[in-house]
């Protein structure tokens, strides 16, 4: 239910039922809307049960989901089981993962982040491989079926089987460490690229919501959602429209999920040694030459140019996603922090698609729309310039500030 996996489906869907991108689109956008709202509730469950539970019952929801749209013969149809299964990914797959791997982990975060991060974008780039000869072969019907028996197996098994909420809870303690290792583990180091001091400590929901850098990052992170999910989702149509064959457009959208994984384990290290503020900076300037190239690819080889430049920038967007709040805000409150800021940025998110559907509508293209997000992308670079580090209000007890 991410973009890149959609975009696949998006113009046959179209071709074979008649019905405009507006339509095809609007289902994902609701979907990101509901699962954006959903998460404030699971963010405190997941803060205090983990989040083996919520992606179980998130990922056979969405495979039921999935079959669903395998038979869908109306367009309401689409608009409930695409919302569906969208928002299960978002609300209990996407954000219960990301803060079951940041409950693990403080000084590596970084490094576990980009891990779990290029799992994300590796199946982003394999998915659309798998489904297009299923799709060719037979028809996208049989191609949701295929993915929904996929969901279950590298879904639903492997939560049951791995997930558990935090070291603590088995007498460890984060990163491995030992009693006798961790000061040692944390001491300052020295040289342009010694790794940065990460202190275990906690915002409480309450002392975070009171920071400025906490609503600049909801809009700097708001800001690049909007953009790149709308670009996952329309990137492949895009150079369909341009005449690019089906075969080769649909290879876009590997390369850039393919380059964004590749390019992962970098962008953790570096964030382990550059606060994500900088590295925010860094990915969204990028990401604006990313937009300017796409503005005018109207081939395959600046397609593959765009998806190249585009996959290093989403690279480090995909990490900064699940670090940012963990890194700003400490990981014992993690769940409600990230819960309500979801809300926030799904009042902006799922906006994305749907405006690049009715401008490509209106205007027969994307060209306007790809334009207005290199601009964007442009103001996430002025928030994040102004969202500094916050200081500890209070105290410190248990490794937790005061709220």
């Amino acid at each position: 239910m991410y973009g890149p996996v959609v975009a696949v489906f998006v113009k046959p869907i179209g071709d074979d039922m008649g019905w405009s991108r507006f339509e095809v689109t609007l289902g994902f956008t609701l979907g990101s809307l509901v699962g954006s709202m959903l998460s404030a509730v699971v963010g405190r469950f997941l803060d205090k049960h983990g989040a083996r539970g919520i992606v179980m019952i998130s990922g056979v929801v969405m495979a039921g989901m999935i079959l669903g749209l395998a038979s869908m013969s109306e367009p309401w149809h689409m608009w409930v089981f695409l919302g569906g299964g969208r928002a299960a990914a978002m609300a209990g797959v996407n954000l219960a993962t990301g803060v079951a791997v940041a409950n693990w982990f403080v000084r590596r975060r970084g490094r576990a982040m980009a891990i779990y991060s290029i799992g994300l974008r590796a199946g982003q780039a394999v998915m659309p491989l798998i489904i297009l000869p299923i799709m060719v072969a037979y028809s996208w019907r049989h191609a949701y079926v295929a993915l929904a028996g996929i969901t279950l197996v590298f879904i639903v098994v492997p939560a049951f089987m791995y997930l558990r909420r935090r070291p603590e809870d088995f007498g460890l303690r984060p990163d491995g460490d030992t009693a006798e290792n961790v000061e040692a583990a944390n001491a300052p180091q020295t040289g342009r690229w010694a790794r940065k001091t990460v202190s275990d400590y906690s915002f409480t929901l309450r002392a975070a919501l009171r920071t400025r850098a906490f609503w600049l990052i909801v809009l700097a992170t708001a800001g690049a959602a909007f953009i790149q999910t709308a670009v996952n989702f329309h990137a492949v149509a895009n150079f369909q429209d341009k005449g690019v064959s089906t075969a080769l457009a649909v290879t876009v959208s590997t390369i850039f999920a393919g380059t964004s994984a590749v390019t992962m384990m970098g962008w953790g290290f570096l964030f382990e040694r550059m606060h994500v503020r900088r590295g925010a900076i860094v990915a969204s300037s990028i990401q604006v030459v990313a937009m300017l190239i796409l503005t005018v690819a109207d081939d395959y080889p600046t397609a593959v140019l765009f998806a190249v430049v585009y996959g290093i920038g989403t690279g480090g967007w995909t990490v900064l996603f699940s670090l940012m709040f963990a890194d700003y805000f400490g990981r014992m409150h993690l769940g409600a922090i990230r819960g309500v800021a979801m809300p926030v940025m799904g009042i902006i998110n799922p906006l994305g698609p749907i405006l690049a559907a009715a401008i490509r509508d209106s205007t027969g293209s994307y060209e306007i729309a790809f334009g207005a997000f290199a601009a964007l992308f442009g103001a996430v670079i002025i928030a994040m310039f102004f969202a500094k580090p916050p200081r500890r209000p209070v105290s410190e007890a248990a490794g937790t500030v005061v709220g």
